[in-house]
């Protein structure tokens, strides 16, 4: 199984930043995706990302390069929350992931995956009820793929306390771990 990671948005994309300017969400995610890439090559697994410079690619030829890879992938999607413009602080806060409403049980067996490390984690993870551990939102990305495709959230990039973890090394390992641990444990549950 290949494993494919997106790192969300690209250097010249307006906004997708901390209001004081230290988060730049394309820097963040990239850094975060060649993390998990590298922990996932570490753990013999195939893995790679589908957007390697810094431009943002465009969602149809995102779609594109994963959808050649065919059924036989996974596609998870690195992103940094924000609930306001980028402008000021705000207050909401916390880890989230999502899939798409047309979702593969796959797609939700796999989200299921990554809330449930977070959890054991002790991160607060945000969802819709306390029985879900995923959202389902109409994102491209998830919607047009045909593997299994998640997006994750991580923390929010205009809560202050929220930055602050997320540049810190243990935020950043703590993302990277999340992710990891899940998209492997997701892996083994699938060869059984």
């Amino acid at each position: 199984m290949k494993i494919l990671i997106d790192n969300g948005h690209g250097k010249e994309t307006p906004g997708k930043c901390s209001p004081d300017g230290r988060l730049k969400e394309y820097a963040y995610t990239r850094e975060i995706a060649d993390r998990l890439v590298t922990g996932l090559q570490n753990e013999g697994i195939d893995a790679q990302r589908i957007v390697p410079g810094e431009n943002d690619v465009a969602l149809f030829e995102r779609v594109r390069r994963v959808n050649a890879f065919g059924k036989d992938a996974i596609l998870v999607s690195i992103h940094c929350n924000a609930m306001g413009s980028g402008a000021e602080w705000m207050s909401a806060s916390g880890w989230s992931v999502f899939v798409g409403v047309n979702a593969s049980m796959n797609s939700k067996r796999l989200a299921r995956q990554l809330a449930q490390v977070a959890l054991n984690r002790k991160v607060k993870v945000r969802r819709p009820s306390p029985q879900k551990l995923y959202w389902t939102a109409n994102f491209y990305i998830c919607q047009k793929t045909n593997c299994p495709a998640v997006l994750v959230e991580n923390f929010f990039q205009d809560n202050k306390e929220d930055v602050e973890f997320l540049l810190s090394e243990e935020g950043k390992q703590c993302v990277t771990n999340i992710l990891l641990e899940g998209i492997t444990n997701y892996c083994k549950k699938m060869e059984e």
